[in-house]
């Protein structure tokens, strides 16, 4: 059955079974609590001195312009054919643009991220677009016409995706095109004409694709060292060079808490409250995403903040010291709560794109392709699929703030000292298995 979901349509998952849920969150306490008994005692993840460099010819090509200009090609392209489609497509559901922007773009970038590393920054039409920009401007264009304050960090960006997911998930007229090409041209003039005032650091802190795309990419199996060099990394190595800033908070709080609001607005606790609380229903849509992002990012902080203050560090500066070890947990539930609307529901996008006027047309042969409903007919696999996504992210979230809580905190707090955020993450996880449990 096609129900309304995620801004577009989509065959919902059945909840996962009561059985699941528990044996998920049991695993979640034994792993966690089995991590701060028996881990190591000495920090083991290096970071960006860390990985086996690629071999040269491959390090070449990677870097190399052949590629980068490929990249930058097919960004154009994709913009050219978005734009096409958002100005003269028809205002239908079948209209590809939403589930181009919604599932291809929004859901896809996460495992495009975690196998290629950061491709909306290599491939971003707008990032293009100001490259020409700058070189019609002369030598001064890349700088921009301000510096940009360290103290912004990555505010601008947690402001545009949170924008985004309420016009996502709580916005009535979500699968309106006036809504997507309003969006989409507030997202043009905000990224380009910031670029144009602060130079190309503004694509890296405010352009929320790009920092989403970033983020996830921590976790790709390549990345770069401190000297340079490309290079194989294990994915906790590569999560240890994350970049602290305490901006980064609001960033992860959005995300994690945007997907959490995602399968609660799908579950029956929520028909009860949007049946009891006398409110307009876009309003109590948009406080209770609000609430859900406030609670990540204030109990997450509180965690953090409970260990013990290391020398020479401020207690304020912990929650952006700890904050990687959440990335994982996005990642884990965003592939339990999205996996099935990214690969079913993306085919039907494919065959939407090769006639998106409507007309009988079949520009890229996928037209009369049929959508293979692979996932919906195994339930139980689905549902196994989902707690092992959510177990393995807070597995790894875990491990990685244990590495950093014995690179930081003084001997005699290593253990005692992660309890606060341990107790936080854990609420995490089993809040996520308990939602999938009731969406």
């Amino acid at each position: 059955m096609l129900v309304p979901m995620h801004g577009v349509g989509g065959a919902q998952d059945l909840p996962i079974p009561a059985s699941f849920a528990i044996a998920g969150a049991g695993a979640a306490l034994v792993i966690s609590f089995g991590v701060l008994a028996v881990a190591w005692r000495q920090p083991r993840f290096a970071g960006a001195t860390a990985g086996t460099p690629l071999p040269a010819a491959l390090a070449k090509v990677i870097q190399g312009r052949g590629l980068g200009l490929v990249a930058r090609l097919l960004g154009l392209a994709f913009f050219a054919y978005l734009a096409w489609i958002t100005i003269w497509g028809p205002d239908l559901v079948v209209n590809p643009v939403f589930g181009i922007v919604y599932v291809l773009l929004w859901v896809g970038l996460v495992p495009a991220s975690l196998l290629l590393g950061p491709v909306w920054k290599t491939m971003s039409p707008l990032r293009t677009i100001y490259a020409a920009i700058e070189k019609a401007a002369g030598p001064h264009g890349r700088n921009g016409l301000y510096e940009l304050p360290d103290r912004v960090g990555y505010w601008p960006a947690a402001f545009g995706l949170f924008a985004f997911v309420w016009l996502e998930l709580v916005h009535d007229r979500a699968t309106y095109i006036g809504s997507v090409q309003l969006f989409l041209a507030l997202y043009l003039v905000y990224v380009l004409l910031g670029a144009v005032f602060f130079g190309e650091k503004w694509f890296a802190r405010a352009d929320p694709f790009e920092v989403y795309s970033t983020l996830i990419a921590q976790l790709s199996p390549i990345g770069r060292r401190s000297d340079g060099r490309l290079a194989w990394q294990s994915p906790l190595h590569h999560l240890d060079a994350f970049n602290p800033s305490p901006s980064r908070v609001a960033v992860i709080a959005v995300l994690l808490g945007s997907t959490a609001y995602d399968s609660f607005s799908r579950s029956s606790h929520w028909v009860r409250l949007s049946q009891a609380v006398p409110m307009d229903y876009t309003l109590l849509g948009t406080l209770t995403l609000l609430a859900f992002c406030a609670f990540v990012g204030v109990t997450f902080s509180a965690g953090a903040m409970l260990t013990p203050t290391p020398k020479g560090i401020r207690r304020a500066q912990l929650p952006a010291l700890f904050a990687h070890s959440v990335v994982p947990i996005i990642v884990g539930y965003v592939i339990a709560h999205y996996l099935t609307l990214l690969a079913e529901y993306g085919q039907q996008v494919l065959i939407y794109m090769s006639d998106p006027m409507v007309n009988g047309s079949n520009l890229f042969g996928t037209a009369e392709w049929e959508v293979n409903y692979f996932l919906s007919r195994e339930p139980a696999t689905v549902a196994l699929i989902k707690v092992l996504a959510v177990l393995g992210g807070h597995v790894l979230g875990v491990v990685a703030a244990h590495d950093r809580a014995v690179r930081l905190l003084p001997r005699e707090h290593r253990i005692s000292g992660q309890l606060g955020l341990l107790v936080v993450m854990v609420t995490y996880t089993v809040g996520g298995l308990f939602l999938l449990f009731s969406g």
